[in-house]
């Protein structure tokens, strides 16, 4: 619900970024796959409930995917670019909920299963959209522009960002927020098919 708005906020200063990277030959996937790499060291910190290391892990993984998405449209957006992106996400998204369970097992896993099993509707209702508009040749730049068509949702990057900064800075509310941000998920997820049933039934 809030990408579009966080674009608009983020893209001059990423843009400005952008041009002064692409003179040095660093590339989108460089910057997606180091991104990747921090999103992945988040399980350690949080394992080791070093929430603050695990905040700033959290913040550079997303910093990196706004920027690599800046300079992949300055150079060309490519069809591997956007398939390490989305995939990197949402291995990121899964990392940071089954950290929150390595930290407290005994409080936070079931918690952090619901949000896991969540997230799998966001993000297959999200794919499947993505895919059946692919095949018809839909179009939108509402989120800026992507290597695939985006179908916005009540929850979004943006705002599981601000959850995972939440949880990092408040640990004890983790299972309170992530009841909460799972059924929001599963709304998401329940408009997406809905808009499925009425875009594609024909």
């Amino acid at each position: 619900m809030l990408d579009g708005v966080a674009r608009k906020l983020i893209d001059p200063p990423f843009n400005l970024l952008a041009r002064l990277i692409a003179r040095t030959g660093i590339t989108a996937n460089a910057l997606t796959i180091v991104g990747f790499a921090l999103g992945l060291l988040v399980l350690i910190a949080l394992a080791n409930e070093e929430y603050y290391w695990a905040l700033g892990l959290i913040l550079g993984n997303r910093f990196l995917d706004g920027l690599d998405g800046a300079v992949a449209r300055r150079n060309g957006v490519t069809d591997l670019g956007g398939f390490f992106d989305i995939v990197g996400d949402f291995i990121f998204f899964g990392a940071v909920a089954l950290g929150f369970a390595l930290a407290a097992p005994e409080q936070n896993a079931l918690a952090a299963a619901f949000l896991l099993f969540s997230f799998v509707g966001t993000e297959a209702s999200f794919l499947a959209y993505a895919a059946v508009a692919e095949k018809r040749h839909m179009k939108t730049d509402r989120v800026g522009t992507k290597s695939f068509y985006f179908i916005e949702g009540l929850v979004e990057g943006t705002e599981t960002l601000l959850l995972y900064i939440l949880a990092c800075i408040r640990p004890d509310w983790f299972v309170g927020i992530a009841v909460l941000f799972g059924v929001l998920c599963w709304m998401t997820t329940s408009a997406r098919i809905a808009i499925a049933w009425f875009t594609f039934r024909d």
